[in-house]
């Protein structure tokens, strides 16, 4: 059965179901309702803990094992089943579902997931966790940017602090929907913050700039043309200190893979049979992000930006003359519709 992250502390004030499921990529939230449901097993005698990490050569027999033993040091107990990939694969998902069917006496299981894609959730296996009736299924879904704001003001609340509009945009502005780094700058306002007031001023002395630099990041803002997004992302990687051989790496595999796409393309080949026969295949989620790309440029044009990525990658092992940050960054603006000059 399906559960709601809002229902989720209600429901644990009363008889805890045998298994819980939480689902999701957003790890802060993610986490706080592991944490909820693992506070609540606390309170209710489940002084017994057993964690189990699913990684690669994982032991299933593990879980049945921990299914049909008795608990050593108390009456009741709380098992933990960490999938970090979520796909459990033939022999776990047997075991998921045979543990399903008998749930163990006196024992919470807590399963934890990332998001489950279309395919995935038709399982069978993923069915019997999202709609079983023993199973209570929370699934986290991600902050966005319009629900930011008002995310950020209710956790202020929960921490006793009230803020202005400005301040709150300014918080949302500079973590970008990080929501960890955006906890922790609310953590750190409850020591700053006079009188529990929050202004613009408190935050532009005590929040940092968290926003999420990273490398898939700046490749999804390349496909989308948001350019100017794309150079700061692209100075805060280089402030971060990741180097740029491995940015021109992502950036060419991405470049190469439009260039073949565009050229089956051009050369009659359905868009969509293109983004299968691509190497790798575009996902179907990906695809409307490289649909709009592909708009900016011809197959000429893309294998010209290939030439490109091809010089800035000698400029960065010093083969050829040149600053290679100036090549990533006409680079990406070049892919998401812009030029600058060198």
């Amino acid at each position: 059965m399906k559960l709601s992250p809002a229902q989720l502390g209600k429901h644990l004030q009363g008889p805890l179901a045998p298994v819980y499921v939480v689902s999701g990529d957003e790890h802060l939230l993610c986490q706080e309702a592991c944490d909820a449901i693992r506070a609540a097993c606390r309170q209710q005698e489940f002084s017994e803990r057993q964690v189990l990490n699913v990684e690669t050569g994982f032991d299933w027999g593990q879980l049945v094992e921990a299914g049909a033993s008795l608990s050593l040091f108390a009456e009741r107990r709380l098992l933990e089943l960490r999938i970090p990939n979520g796909k459990p694969g033939d022999k776990g998902a047997a075991a998921l579902i045979d543990y399903l069917a008998r749930p163990a006496e006196d024992t919470v299981l807590l399963i934890s997931l990332p998001k489950l894609d279309g395919n995935t959730q038709k399982t069978k296996w993923a069915k019997a966790l999202i709609d079983g009736k023993q199973v209570q299924f929370v699934q986290i879904w991600p902050v966005d940017a319009a629900q930011l704001p008002q995310w950020i003001r209710q956790r202020l609340s929960q921490a006793g602090l009230a803020a202005d509009q400005e301040a709150v945009e300014l918080i949302a502005a500079r973590v970008e929907g990080n929501l960890l780094a955006a906890a922790q700058e609310i953590e750190k306002l409850k020591l700053l913050a006079e009188a529990g007031q929050v202004t613009a001023a408190t935050v532009q002395a005590a929040v940092a700039d968290s926003a999420r630099y990273d490398v898939f990041g700046l490749i999804d803002a390349v496909l989308l043309g948001h350019s100017e997004h794309v150079l700061r992302m692209l100075d805060g990687l280089r402030g971060e200190g990741v180097e740029p051989l491995f940015i021109m790496t992502m950036l060419a595999r991405e470049v190469r893979q439009l260039a073949n796409i565009a050229l089956l393309h051009s050369q009659g080949t359905p868009l969509d049979r293109a983004f299968s026969q691509a190497r790798p295949p575009v996902w179907d989620k990906r695809r409307p992000l490289v649909s709009k790309a592909l708009q900016r440029h011809d197959a000429n044009g893309w294998q010209a930006l290939l030439i490109s990525a091809q010089l800035i990658d000698e400029q960065i092992k010093g083969q050829a003359p040149g600053d290679p940050w100036a090549g990533l960054a006409n680079l990406c603006l070049q892919m998401s519709g812009r030029r600058i000059g060198l």
